[in-house]
Parts: C-alpha cells; sequence; structure tokens
C-alpha cells in the first residue's frame, strides 16, 4: 500500500546536500535545469518551454509534500520525490508499506554521485524514520546513468515492462526494488 508521505518539516543533510522541501524562491534554479536539453527526456518528460510551465510543477512540489529539492551550494540542481506506486501494477505489495523514488539532477552534475548520495540518504529516511517495507524505482533502458545510481544503491531488479511516457512514447523499463531487510544487510 501507499504511504502517507508528508515531508514538509524534513530536512536532510549528506556531505555536499542538503535535502529538503521546494520553496516558490526555488523557481529559477528548477528552471534552470529542467529547461536543459536531454535531462527531463531521461525521465519521460520534455525540456520545460516556458516558466509557467516550472512554475505549475514547482505548485504540484510544494502542494503534495513529498519532493525533495536537492540543494548544493546554495542551489537546487534537483529533485528527488517519493512518489505512489502503481497498485494495480504491483498487488502483491498491496500488503506492505511502500512508496516509488523518482529523481532528476540537473546536466553539469551528473557523474559525480550528487544523485547516490541523495538517494541513500532518502532511503535511510524513509527505511528508519517512516518504517517503509520496500521501495521501488524504475528508469528507462536508455537511461544507464539512473539505472547506476539504484545499482550502487542496492536496488535489485524486479521486472521489465512498458511505460508510455508524458511525451507520449512507449518505453521499455525496468522496474527495481529494495526490501528494507536487503537494505539494512547492507547499512
Amino acid at each position: 500500500m501507499n504511504t502517507y508521505i508528508d515531508i514538509t518539516d524534513v530536512v536532510l543533510k549528506t556531505n555536499r546536500l542538503t535535502l529538503r522541501p521546494f520553496h516558490q524562491e526555488d523557481l529559477e534554479d528548477f528552471y534552470q535545469y529542467a529547461s536543459v536539453d536531454g535531462v527531463g527526456q531521461m525521465a519521460g518528460w520534455r525540456p520545460h518551454s516556458s516558466k509557467e510551465e516550472t512554475q505549475a510543477i514547482l505548485d504540484s512540489f510544494v502542494k503534495k509534500k513529498k519532493t525533495f529539492a536537492l540543494e548544493y551550494q546554495g542551489k537546487v540542481i534537483g529533485s528527488l520525490g517519493i512518489e505512489e506506486y502503481n497498485v494495480e501494477k504491483f498487488p502483491e505489495f498491496n500488503d506492505k508499506k511502500c512508496r516509488q523514488l523518482g529523481f532528476v539532477l540537473a546536466k553539469e552534475h551528473w557523474g559525480k554521485g550528487f544523485m547516490v548520495e541523495a538517494v541513500n540518504e532518502v532511503l535511510c529516511y524513509l527505511f528508519e524514520d517512516i518504517g517503509l517495507d520496500l521501495i521501488l524505482c524504475g528508469y528507462f533502458l536508455k537511461n544507464k546513468q539512473s539505472q547506476r545510481v539504484q545499482e550502487k544503491c542496492g536496488f535489485q531488479p524486479y521486472r521489465k515492462s512498458m511505460h508510455q511516457t508524458e511525451m507520449g512514447d512507449i518505453e521499455e523499463s525496468v522496474d527495481n526494488i529494495l526490501r528494507k531487510e536487503e537494505w539494512k544487510q547492507n547499512n
């Protein structure tokens, strides 16, 4: 089942990052990375074409209280959402507390370990503080960066599936899973 999440008062810190709720003041930083060609497509969405588009998504982040802003040296460089998973696609988890992660990072920060750092911190929060039983995460086959982040964080392949992106394309994806017991053994 999808466990209730509200990160309103949650601030997590890693060696280099502060993970915190998004604020309206993050619009410029958010638009800066979300409008870059190649960033959104890896997650199935088009680059933002206007600040109004970014504002609408920022408003959603603030309202839904489930998406962390990744702040590095005073600037937001990405997001990490604790999303509801598709209960119809995964009915076998209806008796488990779970959620699904989704993340994006500014292109100039790819390959520097920032997302692994952020995901690991959120995993700790979700398993230790929230008490989730398992966490899902997926990637499109073309997104090798996301695949590597998930592997480094301990996620294991669960199944392949087809997914319709926000752009209307059908992409093959890999659904990964990380169970609390497996996470505890490695941490």
